[in-house]
C-alpha cells in the first residue's frame, strides 16, 4: 500500500515538471531507492554526496578513499540520468552537504534505447536544475563517463555527451567537470584491461584506486 501511495504522489509531483515523462520508466527502482533512503545515519554537513549508477554503488572503499571528506553514498546500479532525476528529491534534498558528485554512465550503452549525446546533456541540465531548487550554491561535480571496452563502439557518442557537459560546466558557477578518461587509456588509445573486471565495464580495485585519486584531486582543488 505504501508503495502504491508513493508512486501516486511521485506522479503528482512530476505532473507539472519537465521530468514527468521519466517517471513511468523509473518505477522499477522504487525498492532499491527505499532501501537507500531508509539509512538512518546522521551525516555531517561537510559531507560529499555521491549519486549515480553502479560505479558508485559498487565503490566499497569510498569512505576510506575519500577521507578526510565524510561521504554520503547514494548509487543505484544500472541507473541512467532519467532515473536519477526522478529520485533526486529523495536522494539529494534530505541532506546537507558540502558538494555533490555525479557519475551516471548508462544513457549511452550501444542499445536500442540509447539517448543521443544532446539528450544526455539536456538530462544533466535538468538534474542540475532539480538539485538547485533546494541547494542553490553547493558545488556540483560531473565525473566524466569512463571509456570501457564493453561500450567502446559508442565511445565517440559518449565523448560527445561528455564534451557538451564539460562546456556547460565551464560557463556556469559552482559546476565542475572531473577529467578521468585519459588515465584509463593505454598507449594504443584503448581502455587498459587491468582497470576493469571480467565484464569489461565495472572497475577493479586498481581501477577504483585510480578513479578515486582523480576525483579526490578535483575536490581538493575546488573545495578550498
Amino acid at each position: 500500500m505504501r508503495h502504491f501511495v508513493f508512486l501516486l504522489l511521485l506522479s503528482l509531483v512530476f505532473s507539472c515538471s519537465p521530468a514527468k515523462k521519466y517517471v513511468e520508466g523509473s518505477k522499477h527502482w522504487e525498492k532499491e531507492i527505499s532501501e537507500l533512503v531508509s539509512d538512518s545515519k546522521t551525516y555531517p554537513s561537510e559531507s560529499i554526496l555521491f549519486i549515480g549508477s553502479s560505479s558508485i554503488r559498487l565503490w566499497d572503499n569510498i569512505e576510506k578513499d575519500m577521507a578526510p571528506y565524510p561521504v554520503i553514498k547514494r548509487g543505484f546500479g544500472g541507473s541512467n540520468l532519467k532515473d536519477v532525476i526522478v529520485y533526486e528529491d529523495r536522494l539529494v534534498n534530505p541532506h546537507s552537504f558540502r558538494a555533490v558528485v555525479v557519475f551516471v554512465a548508462n544513457d549511452i550503452t550501444g542499445g536500442k534505447e540509447d539517448a543521443t549525446p544532446k539528450e544526455v546533456f539536456e538530462r544533466y541540465k535538468l538534474l542540475v536544475k532539480s538539485i538547485r531548487k533546494e541547494h542553490k550554491k553547493e558545488p556540483i561535480f560531473w565525473v566524466q563517463i569512463t571509456p570501457t571496452e564493453s561500450r567502446w563502439k559508442v565511445w565517440d557518442k559518449i565523448q560527445e555527451a561528455n564534451t557538451l557537459i564539460k562546456n556547460y560546466t565551464e560557463k556556469n558557477k559552482n559546476l565542475y567537470y572531473i577529467e578521468t578518461a585519459e588515465a584509463f587509456l593505454g598507449p594504443d588509445g584503448k581502455p587498459i584491461p587491468a582497470y576493469f573486471r571480467a565484464d569489461k565495464l565495472h572497475l577493479t580495485q586498481q581501477g577504483y584506486d585510480l578513479w578515486s585519486g582523480l576525483i579526490k584531486a578535483s575536490l581538493n582543488q575546488h573545495l578550498k
